[in-house]
């Protein structure tokens, strides 16, 4: 299944492909730093993706992430709408000194629930901060439940690079396909 979405906006104009089956990677963002991170989160998932982020940079980041976050999510809805799916899925990710949790649970309610802190407010041009903004919106547009805990962090890179690795393991554990309903009420909301 290919999902292609496209968000275009007065701050923003993002195309996202996404095919859950594998295929290549192709990914073009403003800040090499976000890239970086999506690979890693689509890599670990198994996920094929064409996706290309233009934006009103010379503010920051912050429109070209949350509005990646948020066609990543309606990529996630589209899948999980078009057949039956595991609904759950979990990862803990060692990074060096870091060490993340990441849980899934698509069930049909959007909420992000991150705790923890990055060592330092940026990396690179990147503000950490946009980190939880991606995965809120993603959450939101997905109506899927997020749990991340940063449990160890000993820096922002590797802290990150350990919340998108996990992020990817987990949604691709939730969003594998299952021959049973995922709820006992017959439906998924």
């Amino acid at each position: 299944m290919n999902t292609p979405i496209r968000r275009k906006t007065s701050e923003t104009d993002i195309f996202l492909s996404i095919s859950p089956e594998g295929g290549e990677i192709r990914i073009d963002t403003p800040s090499a730093f976000l890239t970086h991170m999506l690979e890693q989160m689509v890599h670990h998932a198994g996920w094929g993706i064409d996706l290309k982020a233009e934006g009103d940079t010379a503010i920051d980041f912050h429109h070209v992430t949350e509005d990646a976050g948020i066609v990543f999510g309606q990529a996630i809805l589209a899948l999980r709408e078009s057949r039956k799916i595991r609904r759950y899925g979990w990862c803990t990710i060692p990074m060096d000194g870091s060490l993340v949790l990441f849980s899934v649970d698509a069930g049909g309610r959007g909420g992000c629930f991150f705790e923890g802190a990055f060592p330092s407010t940026r990396c690179g041009d990147f503000d950490m901060e946009l980190v939880p903004e991606f995965f809120r919106a993603l959450a939101r547009e997905g109506r899927i439940t997020l749990h991340i805990r940063i449990l160890e962090a000993d820096n922002s890179h590797h802290t990150s690079e350990a919340v998108f690795k996990a992020a990817g393991i987990a949604l691709s554990q939730a969003l594998e396909e299952s021959s049973r309903d995922s709820s006992t009420k017959g439906l998924w909301t």
